[in-house]
């Protein structure tokens, strides 16, 4: 008689660890793919609230208004009602609705607005007088934007980053509900509907850890750049 691994003594009821092991990987490729285009989209967005604000470098008003409403109306919707109103969008985009590509979409859109407030506040702690100094040297408002408030502001741009980073894998997790896959879907479709425990069990923990992970990444790289 074989005598069972150590792992199968504590979690019976888990037939698959290769399943588990594939669900950890799409979720880091569901987070990997999901918040490189946050950031692609999310940074000029958020350099856009920044500019055309009141008191800015290119106050507009009447454009900030509106990207403003636009941004908060996506940032008000919960994040499984957002996936399931925009799978008709999801399937023209990347012709499928489940799956990992089926959940980067909708993970880009409800994370990228989030992700430009968070840019807008970095922006906004940049001490005047340092842009009021490129200014006199009569440096144009790109200039500042690109040699002077992006530098100024990455450490909070960064931690920006982070921040939203984790709110994706509580996204991933969410999607999991809807067929998103990774490891919410496994601790749906077996720690839920199927009453094993021991998936959701572990599916936390690994969500703990790697939130963990992707903080201590976040906060050296944070303290790295405000010394520089």
């Amino acid at each position: 008689m074989i005598a069972a691994s150590p792992l199968h003594s504590l979690f019976p009821n888990i037939d698959d660890w290769g399943e588990l092991g594939q669900a950890c990987i799409d979720t880091l490729l569901m987070l990997a793919g999901s918040l490189s285009l946050t950031v692609l989209i999310g940074l000029p967005l958020g350099v856009l609230l920044y500019l055309t604000g009141k008191g800015q470098l290119r106050a507009m008003p009447a454009l900030y208004g509106l990207t403003a409403l636009l941004v908060n109306i996506l940032r008000s919707i919960p994040f499984i009602i957002l996936m399931i109103v925009l799978m008709p969008l999801t399937y023209v985009l990347v012709g499928t609705k489940l799956g990992i590509r089926g959940a980067i979409p909708p993970l880009v859109i409800g994370a990228a607005p989030f992700f430009a407030r968070l840019v807008e506040t970095a922006l906004r702690e940049v001490q005047a007088g340092v842009i009021e100094a490129s200014q006199s040297m009569g440096a144009s408002t790109w200039q500042i934007v690109w040699h002077v408030l992006l530098p100024e502001a990455r450490a909070g741009i960064v931690a920006g980053i982070t921040v939203t980073a984790i709110a994706l894998v509580g996204y991933t997790a969410m999607g999991g509900a809807i067929g998103a896959g990774g490891l919410g879907d496994l601790a749906y479709r077996y720690g839920y509907l199927s009453y094993k425990s021991d998936y959701m069990v572990v599916t936390v923990v690994l969500l703990v850890l790697l939130v963990q992970a992707l903080q201590m990444i976040g906060d050296r790289l944070v303290v790295r750049l405000a010394r520089r």
